[in-house]
């Protein structure tokens, strides 16, 4: 290790969190960290290293849809929610980032996200079939880099330097997060699609939504929650478990993020955070069903839920086990 390279303290303490399980034989485990706060703050379940470091990725999104909407980003309902999704790719989010664009005067050529086929299987193999390759706006980022643009545009400041570090957009939103998140950001990198990315603890990710999901119904922040709430579809899309979890718990905010975070808030300020060790998906919403039986949601009771608490495993294309929480998080 270099220098230049940082660990997180107890990078090596990530607990158990989820069990692959091939008939009755357990096959692998994933490691991983996961915090659950209850509506006053107070943690009530916690496993792993949730107060280090860590790089929330997409997760960020709803926190720095707080941040441009306070700069000045006059978006609400799905194009809001757009601006906080990883979107699938699919025919309606693109027309959405066309939008955003088009409403600040500005064209898909201002994009800078990297180019990327989309996310969703369904838009992926539909453009691979019309033969068309990756671009910037079919990338799963491309709603929250137009409102970037369309915050910079708003705010009269630079839109060809708009993913600088140092530029007035992303000091802003540097702010925002450390302020929701209770701290400070402990490292900054590039995230896939180019723009900066802000580390947070899972405890401060976690807090931070949580102030955003009870924030006043005057505040941007109320905006963001709404947007999402009402338009789950734009900040996942077909198919997707952030979707699904957005339509089954009216009024939470939720986001998944790559390598394997997951945060969600309740309307009553309870919430859940997570990291899968390995940055593996395939555990995320196992883990994440799991930790909401700790601030009282009875995923039992709505078949939607009830699905995300198991993953499949197959055995020549059939259902032979599943991906399960492991017993550490059962409440107890």
């Amino acid at each position: 290790m270099t220098a230049s390279q940082r660990r997180p303290a107890a990078d090596t303490a990530h607990e158990v969190l989820a069990e692959v399980w091939r008939g009755d034989f357990l096959e692998s485990v994933h490691h991983g960290s996961v915090v659950a706060l209850a509506a006053d703050g107070r943690t009530v379940m916690s496993a792993g290293p949730v107060d280090a470091p860590m790089y929330p990725r997409s997760a960020n999104k709803p926190l720095q849809g707080v941040g441009m909407a306070r700069a000045g980003l006059a978006l609400d309902g799905e194009l809001l929610a757009l601006a906080c999704a990883s979107h699938s790719g699919e025919d309606f989010h693109l027309t959405g980032v066309r939008r955003i664009l088009a409403d600040a005067g500005l064209t898909e050529d201002s994009l800078r996200c990297t180019a990327d086929l989309p996310l969703g299987a369904g838009a992926q193999a539909a453009r691979l079939a019309a033969g068309q390759g990756p671009t910037r706006i079919a990338m799963n980022c491309s709603g929250k880099h137009a409102a970037m643009l369309a915050t910079c545009a708003a705010a009269g400041w630079p839109v060809e330097t708009y993913l600088d570090p140092g530029h007035p957009l992303q000091r802003a939103l540097r702010d925002t997060l450390e302020e929701l998140a209770g701290e400070n950001s402990a490292a900054v990198g590039v995230d896939g699609c180019g723009a900066p990315l802000f580390a947070l603890t899972l405890t401060g990710l976690a807090r931070a939504f949580a102030r955003i999901a009870t924030a006043p119904v005057d505040s941007h922040e109320h905006r963001v929650v709404t947007a999402m709430s009402a338009h789950p579809e734009y900040v996942g899309g077909t198919g997707r478990d952030v979707t699904t979890l957005l339509r089954a718990l009216p009024g939470a905010v939720a986001k998944d993020g790559a390598e394997g975070v997951y945060a969600l808030a309740l309307p009553d300020g309870s919430a859940v955070a997570l990291k899968i060790a390995d940055g593996g998906p395939r555990p995320r919403s196992v883990v994440l069903t799991a930790a909401l039986r700790h601030i009282g949601v009875d995923v039992d009771a709505d078949p939607r839920l009830a699905a995300l608490t198991e993953v499949p495993v197959l055995g020549h294309g059939e259902p032979v086990g599943a991906v399960r929480a492991s017993a550490l998080l059962d409440p107890a």
